[in-house]
């Protein structure tokens, strides 16, 4: 499979909430950096992706990809949703977070997905300000821990 394709199969299912079949193009040794505490591997991020689904049923990524260049894919997501479920994000040691009732809209952050032998291996966000995690605890009402 092609770079274009496997990044245009992956953002679909991404932001259909098919976390199976993303979890498929991701690669054994999948790191995810930018937005979050610290890098995470494909099991700790699809269960932040599978915890923020939880907690913002109505969750949208609206990932885009802007250029494909080699195995190098140029992204935009733009994340919105309400906070009507538990946010569970004690695998990253931040607690559980009961429903605000409380809408988050971050402002648009750019990406770079690495693609080699038709699988991600990795993805880096450019956090925006507000953005990420941090800007979504922030926008519900929650303090955000300090480093």
């Amino acid at each position: 499979m092609n770079t274009q394709v496997v990044a245009q199969s992956f953002a679909e299912a991404f932001n259909a909430g098919d976390l199976e079949k993303v979890a498929g193009y991701l690669a054994e040794d999948f790191r995810f950096s930018g937005p979050t505490p610290q890098p995470l591997g494909a099991r700790e991020w699809l269960g932040m992706t599978q915890a923020l689904r939880a907690a913002f049923p109505d969750i949208q990524y609206n990932l885009r990809i802007l250029s494909v260049e080699g195995n190098k894919v140029a992204t935009t997501t733009q994340m919105t949703g309400t906070h009507t479920g538990v946010l569970d994000l004690t695998p990253m040691g931040l607690g559980v977070i009961p429903p605000t009732g409380k809408s988050f809209s971050n402002p648009k952050e750019h990406g770079e997905a690495v693609i080699e032998g038709g699988k991600i291996v990795s993805i880096r966000v450019e956090s925006a300000e507000g953005g990420g995690l941090e800007g979504i605890l922030r926008q519900i009402g929650v303090q955000p821990p300090t480093d």
